[in-house]
């Protein structure tokens, strides 16, 4: 366990741990690759404090300050963030934090905005933020005004344990004084420059080349991502098929991801964590289909999200009886 002090917000963006925590009360707890956090599941943790677990959190990619304890008590103190805040390294891969057109009002800083740069890779942190934190990060963002919300379509975004979020959330900037900064043309990126330094450049402003769309409203964290692997009664052609066939969005395909699948007696199978070899379907699913599955699955089960055997990310069901 960490603490602030230990990781200051001066000069912006600050510094950030090397690893992954969870940020609760001015301390940080490290998380493992298993997310596990003081030997035990972070969900557990999570519920133990009245907080919503992660499949209940939509993933915000942050590679600015966002990713600095001390900001996230900032952000408790003057913005009323509250919770525990789980804060994910990540490797992103065609994506860059480079240096803003405008300088901020409050500090006459230079911000952070997040541009797209083919054969650059960086390492940066995804919030898993329940909706009050979303919120509140809009307010620190200025959503609509300085910065968009949106779902990326530019880089790759990569966990350490290897999965891969795509079309993951981040701010983007929408404001001019929020795009890059172009000196001799080209923006920089804020590895290659102090904060002192950037203070003082400068140039024009460019886009930022991201593809993406922007979010109308609240994110669900029902979407990320919005496919889910089956192993058991609801595969194609299996006895609960017809039941998750409507919600089917596209072509199911084959797919295998790690843990053990064991038969529960009641007539269909359980799956748990573990280092074996389990074959399954990916489903492609329509919105609202979660809500159709959590009912069908029941109390028996946890539905949680987990990586294939190459790296796609997708809901599946845990067996937690």
């Amino acid at each position: 366990m960490t603490v602030d002090a230990e990781f200051p917000a001066e000069p912006y963006p600050g510094e950030r741990p090397g690893f992954s925590y969870v940020h609760l009360d001015g301390r940080s707890w490290p998380l493992t690759r298993s997310y596990q956090v003081d030997g035990r599941d972070l969900d557990d943790w999570l519920a133990d404090t009245k907080s919503p677990t992660l499949a209940e959190r939509v993933p915000v990619l942050t590679y600015g300050s966002n990713a600095n304890p001390s900001k996230i008590t900032w952000l408790r103190e003057h913005l009323g963030l509250a919770g525990p805040v789980p804060v994910l390294r990540v490797r992103c891969t065609g994506l860059a934090a480079v240096w803003a057109a405008g300088l901020r009002v409050v500090d006459t800083q230079r911000p952070v905005t997040l541009a797209a740069m083919p054969d650059v890779t960086e390492t940066h942190a995804v919030w898993m933020a329940d909706a009050d934190q979303v919120r509140v990060l809009d307010v620190c963002e200025g959503r609509g005004e300085r910065y968009h919300l949106s779902r990326l379509e530019t880089g790759r975004v990569e966990l350490e344990d290897g999965t891969v979020w795509d079309r993951l959330l981040a701010y983007t900037g929408a404001a001019e004084i929020r795009q890059p900064i172009l000196v001799d043309g080209e923006p920089v990126r804020c590895a290659d420059m102090s904060q002192a330094r950037a203070q003082a450049l400068t140039g024009e402003p460019g886009t930022t080349g991201l593809r993406v769309s922007v979010v109308d409203g609240d994110p669900s964290p029902e979407d990320f991502p919005g496919r889910v692997f089956v192993y058991g009664t609801l595969r194609p052609g299996s006895s609960a098929w017809e039941l998750v066939e409507p919600w089917v969005d596209g072509e199911p395909y084959q797919a295998t991801t790690h843990g053990t699948v064991f038969d529960t007696g009641f007539g269909y199978p359980g799956l748990l964590r573990g280092d074996g070899k389990v074959s399954g379907w990916v489903l492609p699913l329509r919105p609202g289909a979660l809500a159709t599955l959590d009912a069908y699955e029941g109390h028996e089960y946890r539905r949680t999200r987990i990586s294939l055997s190459d790296g796609t990310i997708c809901w599946t069901y845990l067996w937690i009886a």
